[in-house]
């Protein structure tokens, strides 16, 4: 589908903003790299072959018995016994002696002199999952090794993993917010400013009444009593964000409303909605995409405040605000502190550089050469 002449000017002007457009692409990247966080770092092997059959054990689960083995429990894949039933098509030889058995099969890739390597294993780059405890020798948190190049938290669980994991949650937790809180208060900020009068005046005073509203205690309350969830969090931040962009979209559209051709639309009979948003709201784009990226990095540090707080999301989430709290609580291990730190920086300016260029972009007395 081709892009109308404006969208390609704006399309124009956003290329030409070079910082926007390079952390778009950066940005990009790595965010399309985390929404396959499962096939970049996770404790179960993406493709195993065994006798002859293809499993992806990331998908789907299987017992050990599925292998060979004795336990109708999910396979350990790291495990040397399950290991070597699946590299000998479940031989009764691992049974007796695995470690031999595995020397001899990774040596020679026989078993007692015969060729019984019918399996193999397909691990992800970084075989840890955002909750795997890894073995650290009793210390944690353990800093960067060649095991774990990030370290490990204080709960001896990988962080370069739930940076991965966390990186995905937070943007797209940001992401969802962001666009809900647009739709609400974009819809209520144009109803606002476009009739005026009593409907302007009501709003204007339940708008007053719910801003006043101390809403992080009230979303601290929620979830002490409430079991914490994504959803819940969702809900709860567009639930007291949404007020946000009323204001500005308000402001647009009772300077706007009226302008000739608005008169000249209702006089032709055209419907208030299409008047609204076809005709008006595109002129009020400009001071709505500068709202945006505070509200994006806005809604990122409320639920990492929470989190810090540990009122956020569940324990079990791989949360970057669960990061900076371990960070400030184990001082004798500073690598936890460079990692939240330089990981929430990255992620606020690259967002805050592609939402200037877009704002930019929409604004028609700006050009770029």
């Amino acid at each position: 589908m081709a892009l109308s002449p404006l969208n390609q000017r704006r399309w124009r002007n956003f290329k030409a903003n070079r910082r926007a457009f390079w952390s778009l692409i950066i940005f990009g990247v790595l965010y399309v790299l985390t929404l396959g966080a499962e096939l970049i770092a996770n404790d179960r092997p993406l493709l195993v072959r065994y006798q002859g059959g293809w499993h992806t054990p990331f998908l789907k689960f299987y017992p050990e018995t599925r292998f060979g083995g004795v336990l109708r429990t999910e396979a350990t894949y790291r495990q040397p016994e399950v290991q070597c039933l699946i590299m000998t098509g479940g031989s009764a030889e691992c049974e007796n002696d695995t470690e031999a058995v595995m020397a001899e099969l990774n040596e020679k890739g026989t078993v007692m002199g015969e060729p019984v390597r019918k399996g193999w294993i397909l691990w992800a780059p970084l075989p840890y999952q955002y909750s795997t405890i890894v073995d650290t020798g009793g210390r944690a948190p353990a800093g960067p090794s060649a095991q774990n190049w990030l370290g490990t938290d204080e709960a001896s669980r990988d962080v370069l993993a739930r940076v991965i994991y966390g990186f995905r949650l937070s943007v797209t937790f940001a992401l969802i917010v962001t666009v809900l809180n647009g739709l609400f208060g974009v819809a209520a900020g144009a109803v606002q400013g476009y009739f005026g009068g009593k409907t302007d005046l009501i709003f204007q005073r339940v708008i007053e009444l719910w801003g006043s509203i101390p809403s992080i205690y009230v979303i601290i309350i929620l979830t002490a009593i409430w079991a914490k969830s994504f959803w819940l969090m969702v809900f709860l931040l567009v639930l007291f964000g949404w007020t946000g962009l009323v204001g500005v979209v308000r402001a647009e559209f009772l300077r706007a409303r009226n302008f000739e051709y608005v008169r000249a639309a209702r006089a032709l009979g055209v419907p208030d909605l299409q008047i609204m948003f076809r005709h008006m709201l595109p002129n009020a784009m400009v001071a709505t995409l500068t709202m945006l990226p505070f509200m994006v990095t806005g809604t990122i540090g409320t639920l990492a405040m929470l989190d810090y707080l540990g009122f956020g999301l569940p324990l079990s989430a791989p949360s970057l605000g669960q990061l900076s709290r371990q960070a400030q609580a184990n001082l004798q291990s500073p690598h936890l502190a460079f990692v939240a730190f330089f990981t929430f920086a990255i992620m606020l300016t690259l967002l805050i550089f592609i939402f200037e260029g877009i704002r930019d972009a929409f604004d028609p007395r700006k050009t770029f050469r």
